[in-house]
């Protein structure tokens, strides 16, 4: 593969985790990050999610839950989710504080805000090699179908994209090429950092 990869949602949890497990069982060099604040999983109620830092282990999240609920948290998948996360890596890390783990050629995120959020940062940082990176909004709900669902279309614009000849003379029939194809509209943008 000739790119290095970044799978991006607000948490590290679900959509960022779903292709960054594809991706990697495809033999992609691919990371994934979340951008919130903090990660959140949902709870017994809306007002109630489970709050946790990132750096917590995804181990640790599911003991937590098991203990607390097992059956609430089963049903609604965070269980199996945490549980093939723990596979893919130790735990949930934050993409504004990844500088330490080098630059991506390929960014990908899951929902608009989140596409807003990379680029910002990306904006701001120090600006010493001014490589160029390709990041892509490819718009997914948050939910276990529509993960698995948004990680196919991702390795589908990821081999796509290794296929071409030069991505950044390519990139503009790549994207309207998909869009066609899989009637979702795509933001992208090409950011130097």
């Amino acid at each position: 593969m000739k790119f290095r990869y970044a799978m991006v949602c607000s948490s590290n949890q679900n959509r960022s985790m779903e292709a960054h497990s594809l991706l990697k069982r495809q033999g992609f060099d691919v990371s994934s990050y979340g951008t919130g604040a903090h990660v959140k999983l949902p709870g017994p109620s809306l007002r109630e999610p489970n709050v946790y830092d990132f750096g917590t282990p995804y181990k640790q999240m599911f003991d937590d839950l098991r203990r607390k609920d097992p059956e609430l948290y089963k049903r609604n998948g965070i269980l199996p989710m945490l549980k093939r996360n723990s596979t893919v890596k130790l735990a949930p890390q934050r993409w504004q504080d990844n500088a330490a783990d080098g630059s991506f050629d390929v960014v990908f995120t899951f929902e608009e805000k989140v596409f807003d959020m990379v680029l910002e940062d990306l904006n701001n940082r120090d600006h010493v090699l001014k490589k160029c990176a390709l990041i892509i909004n490819l718009e997914v709900k948050d939910n276990h179908e529509e993960a698995a669902v948004g990680a196919r279309l991702a390795l589908d614009l990821c081999q796509e994209i290794e296929a071409a000849e030069s991505w950044e003379d390519s990139i503009d029939d790549i994207v309207t090429g998909f869009e066609k194809q899989q009637r979702r509209k795509l933001l992208y943008s090409i950011s130097f950092y």
